[in-house]
């Protein structure tokens, strides 16, 4: 019964290093079938006795008496012989492929509005380290501050993370790597503004569906490169929504064919601030007017793109990070490694050990008991040079 378990346990994958000790094994058990018959035996004549003796007052007898004790001690010798056979179990971790996460960052002049607080406003420890941090921050300040913390929840084991900008056109910043320190490395480069130009035209476009097709282009080169990826892929795209272009929805369905998810992040608020001024010619602009988060338009793009919907601010950064990052594994297949034999002589002999303890309760002579004691000392003696050897 112990083996039985013992299989369920470990899946099946049960050996023995000393398999030459496991006709032990069928001693205890001739010795439990005789057990049995006398307990049959045993059961027979008390019937009997009952039957045939009348007095006043009802007589109780024990129901096994001694037989208790030379039952736990077979027992015990039964889960010793397993102990001497060396019963291994080999252990199988099952774990699930990584995550190649690529962010779809919106880089557009309505990233420049400052309605969103930084995270020194925050407390953010990583933040704080920042030489002259204000309490308000722009929305690409607060979506590096998130990308950041992103990369913190990462494992780095088997995850990688590509980043790609995106206004009118989009230009991929980081290729997939499996490096934090590159992709750290990066954010902070970029933390300060967009690498576009508030005094370009195309700045003051937000073409969605060239951000998803450089998304895909990185994959594609990556597998290029690499090979196929067992990874669980997503997309993960942070902006305001504000002044869409281009075939959204066609962008969307390639996304969907290729089963990549697309999780939506808004940035910013439905207050709104004016957008950023700007120079041309030493001559200074005046704000075009007010951009505002367009919540409603993210949502449906989140449902569409087969992901969900998130917003800085509202909920907790860590949160964001956690939820995308399990929707990921989710999707990732599963992998199996191999894990170390596990040595399980020792369970054996504790549990032989614990039997024979037990069987020393139904003793009723104390010459009985040290008789027990000196065989149980001698017993583990041998044992310990069996194992010793």
């Amino acid at each position: 019964m112990n083996t039985i378990l013992l299989r369920q346990g470990f899946g099946g994958q049960v050996a023995f290093g000393s398999p030459e000790f496991l006709w032990l094994v069928v001693l205890p058990g001739l010795f439990l079938l005789a057990w049995l018959w006398r307990f049959a035996r045993r059961l027979a004549d008390l019937r009997r006795l009952r039957d045939r003796r009348s007095i006043p007052v009802r007589e109780g007898f024990a129901l096994g008496g001694d037989l208790w004790f030379w039952f736990f001690l077979i027992l015990s010798c039964a889960s010793l012989a397993l102990a001497l056979a060396r019963p291994r179990g080999v252990t199988t971790v099952v774990n699930r492929a990584g995550l190649d996460i690529v962010v779809l960052q919106d880089g557009s002049a309505s990233m420049h509005v400052t309605d969103v607080s930084s995270a020194f406003a925050r407390g953010n420890p990583a933040e704080l380290r920042r030489d002259n941090a204000s309490p308000s921050a722009t929305r690409w300040q607060r979506s590096m501050d998130f990308l950041r913390l992103l990369g913190d929840s990462l494992s780095w084991n088997d995850d990688r993370m590509a980043l790609t900008v995106f206004a009118h056109i989009a230009t991929p910043q980081i290729r997939l790597t499996s490096d934090p320190n590159t992709v750290f490395f990066f954010l902070d480069h970029l933390h300060d503004r967009p690498p576009f130009r508030l005094e370009d035209d195309t700045t003051w476009d937000t073409n969605l569906e060239q951000g998803i097709a450089w998304g895909l282009r990185l994959l594609e080169k990556d597998q290029e490169l690499h090979g196929a990826s067992i990874n669980g892929k997503l997309f993960v795209m942070l902006s305001d929504g504000e002044s869409w272009s281009g075939e959204v929805a066609r962008a969307i369905d390639r996304a969907a064919r290729e089963h990549v998810p697309l999780h939506v992040i808004g940035v910013g608020t439905l207050a709104g601030g004016d957008l950023p001024v700007t120079t041309v010619d030493g001559v200074t602009e005046p704000s075009p007017g007010k951009s505002r988060l367009e919540r409603a338009s993210l949502q449906r793009i989140a449902a569409a793109g087969g992901g969900q919907y998130f917003e800085l601010d509202r909920d907790p950064d860590r949160d964001i990070a956690n939820a995308i990052i399990d929707a990921g594994r989710r999707q990732a297949p599963a992998t199996t490694e191999e894990g170390t034999v596990e040595e399980l002589y020792w369970r054996f002999l504790a549990a032989s050990l614990v039997l024979a303890a037990l069987g020393t309760l139904f003793l009723r002579e104390r010459t009985e008991l040290w008789i027990q004691l000196l065989a149980a000392a001698g017993t583990g003696a041998a044992i310990w040079g069996l194992i010793a050897i």
